[in-house]
């Protein structure tokens, strides 16, 4: 028992730092994008500390990434495309006992280079019926817009998405017809299973 649970310990380490060394590897590459001479004007109008501010960008984001792997959160996630850090697709599932359980959906995270002073920018990328949502994916949510603080991250984000699923602010509704429906349940629930579409694996 002790060896298994010694062993299962010691597969989640190197399951965590083989993630973590893939995530530093797609940090220098987003490094060598923004500073590549190619892209950025030249140092005489440059800004001294664009550099290092790009870099404190980006161990913030790995910080963030680790934090979110660690907390083991049931029905989120998310992770940085291969080559940029500052694009992520993240995964929410619908909570139980909600209209959206045994649902997933996939969402697009695309972080600015004053983050986190600045929201992410947060889309749905596969149709979600939701008072909330609307066609093109984008989500009313204040702490994506007024209510953003430099104190929340990405797993703050994922969870208040999750949440809102099954919680919706109905008073200002971007899918009026959503907003109409929520009321009545069970309905809801078929409209749900109706245009419902799993992501593609």
């Amino acid at each position: 028992s002790l060896s298994l649970s010694l062993s299962l310990s010691l597969s989640l380490s190197v399951a965590i730092r083989s993630n973590f060394l893939r995530v530093e590897v797609i940090a220098m590459a987003t490094i060598n994008q923004v500073t590549s001479p190619a892209v950025l004007p030249s140092k005489q109008n440059q800004p001294p500390s664009k550099t290092a501010d790009t870099q404190s960008v980006l161990k913030r984001l790995q910080s963030e990434l680790m934090a979110l792997m660690m907390s083991g959160d049931p029905g989120i996630s998310a992770f940085p495309e291969e080559d940029n850090i500052l694009s992520w697709k993240g995964t929410i599932q619908g909570s139980k006992d909600t209209v959206f359980e045994g649902t997933e959906y996939k969402l697009s995270l695309n972080f600015p280079a004053d983050y986190p002073f600045k929201p992410p920018k947060v889309k749905f990328e596969s149709g979600c019926f939701h008072p909330n949502v609307d066609v093109y994916g984008n989500i009313c949510l204040d702490i994506l817009q007024d209510k953003w603080s430099s104190a929340y991250d990405v797993r703050t984000i994922l969870l208040s998405i999750q949440s809102l699923l099954g919680e919706p602010n109905t008073s200002s509704p971007l899918n009026t017809q959503a907003a109409a429906l929520w009321s009545n349940q069970q309905e809801y629930r078929k409209m749900v299973e109706k245009l419902y579409k799993p992501p593609a694996a």
